[in-house]
Order: C-alpha cells, then sequence, then structure tokens
C-alpha cells in the first residue's frame, strides 16, 4: 500500500483543523524536560501537522524541526516558522534528520498514523542517548456537557460504521491501535525505561470551535469527499444541537490525553 494514503488524508482542510484541534498543553513539556533531565537543545515534533504542538516548545528548548509528509498540513505550519522553528515535508520513518541529533522525539496526535516499527527505528536513530520519546494522544470527545458529548458520540458512531462499509474510504488509510502504543514502544527494545500517564487539560470553545473538532477529524472528512449525502443530514443536525446547546457563548471543555513516554 502508498505509504502516502496517510498523509493525504488529510490534505484540504488543514485550516478547519488549525481552528478547532487542541494546542500542546504545558504538562507533557513539563514532564519531558524532568524526564530528560535538562533544558533540550533539539526537538523533533514527528507528524507535526500545522504546527499546533511545534510552537509550544519554542520557550524550553534551543531549536525544534516540525516534521509532516502532508502537503496542506505542512504549508500552514511552514506559516510559523522562525529562527528557531523549522519544518521539513518527510515521513516519521525516513526524516534525513541527522543520527543522534535529537534530545526529544514527540508524536503529538500522530502516532497511530505511522508505521510503528519503521517509525521507532527512525526515532532511535535520531535520538541521543538518554533522550526522550513521548507519543501523546487525545480522547474523542472533550468533554463538556453529556448532552454535546453524546451528539458527538452519535455523529461520530456512524462516521465509523460508514468508514467500516465502504471499502474506497476503508481501503484509503492504515490506522494502527492507539492502545498498542506502549507496548510497542516496549517491544522495539530501544529504550531504557517507558511508562503511560493520563491527565487533562482545560480549554476555552465556543459552539463553532466544538462543531469544527468533529468536522476536522479525518474519517469524516474521508467520507464526506466521496459520499456527502449520507452525512449531510446528520452534521447539520448535530450543528444546530451543538448551537441550540451553547448558542453564543464563550465555555470551557476538558481534552483528556495519554501520553506514552520513554527514555531511550
Amino acid at each position: 500500500m502508498d505509504i502516502r494514503i496517510n498523509a493525504d488524508r488529510f490534505n484540504g482542510f488543514a485550516e478547519t483543523y488549525k481552528s478547532a484541534r487542541p494546542a500542546m498543553p504545558f504538562y507533557p513539556v513539563k514532564t519531558i524536560i524532568r524526564y530528560l533531565g535538562n533544558t533540550p537543545d533539539r526537538i523533533v515534533d514527528l507528524g507535526c501537522g500545522t504546527g499546533l504542538s511545534t510552537v509550544v516548545w519554542s520557550d524550553y528548548c534551543s531549536q525544534i524541526i516540525g516534521v509532516e509528509p502532508s502537503t496542506d498540513m505542512i504549508t500552514v505550519a511552514k506559516r510559523k516558522a522562525n529562527n528557531k522553528i523549522s519544518f521539513i515535508n518527510a515521513f516519521s520513518h525516513d526524516t534525513g534528520i541527522e543520527s543522534d541529533s535529537s534530545d526529544v522525539v514527540i508524536c503529538s496526535q500522530s502516532f497511530h498514523w505511522m508505521e510503528p516499527i519503521a517509525t521507532l527505528t527512525e526515532v532511535n536513530r535520531i535520538l541521543k542517548a538518554g533522550g526522550v520519546f513521548a507519543t501523546v494522544d487525545c480522547d474523542w470527545p472533550p468533554v463538556s456537557i453529556w448532552q454535546a458529548d453524546q451528539a458527538y458520540d452519535i455523529l461520530y458512531k456512524k462516521v465509523r460504521e460508514l468508514e467500516e462499509k465502504l471499502p474506497d474510504v476503508k481501503d484509503t488509510f492504515i490506522r494502527y491501535n492507539k492502545e498498542e502504543h506502549l507496548s510497542n514502544i516496549k517491544n522495539s527494545c530501544y529504550f531504557r525505561y517507558a511508562r503511560e500517564i493520563v491527565f487533562s487539560n482545560t480549554e476555552l470553545c465556543t459552539s463553532e470551535r466544538f462543531i469544527n473538532i468533529i468536522i476536522s477529524q479525518g474519517s469524516l472528512q474521508a467520507i464526506i469527499t466521496k459520499y456527502p449525502e449520507l452525512l449531510l443530514d446528520d452534521i447539520v443536525a448535530f450543528k444546530n444541537k451543538i448551537i441550540r446547546l451553547f448558542q453564543d457563548e464563550m465555555f470551557e471543555i476538558d481534552f483528556s490525553y495519554r501520553m506514552r513516554l520513554a527514555v531511550k
């Protein structure tokens, strides 16, 4: 199967992704630095998307390199480049970054789109001894009020059912099981210690953002690109319910995260 298929999955909605998805919370930064034992020199952000998970490191290292195979995503990310932050269009298993050059490699909501064996081999190659590798994944939906969370679940359940039923959607991606991240890391034998940490982070939200969180999901985008009629009514119903629930209010949501952390 063409290795570009997962990258191509995110073409066409980078701006929606950027406006809706959570930025990297500070907690992973703090914990990674604690495990590293010093301020990192170079950070590599694999599958950096639009750079949301890249820029958070600006005050905590000397250099950040975002790696992203999707041309749409990296076009948006490159707007954030400066004398400390750079972006390269490459895959996680073949970054082109020098060996033994990086203190931290992180995958924020991206490792499940990467072939784990080849990616971990590349991580081991570019990571210094004593360096830290981390995957950070967000659970969906974010926590708001139960009626909104339920509406999200109902729409996303239909999305996943259609995704499995439609061959020309199902065959356009490879999704790796997030529940196997930690075992894949441990089984690679590249790391002296690995564990999972669960945490949450509160952000402000609006009806528009809550709606766009699910609109930014690759599964939904894959279906509406090919078969918009199969989800149109469901999306309209979801939007109307979220607007009725929150109207023009600003409200808090909690994003729940699972971080798998390993020390080389």
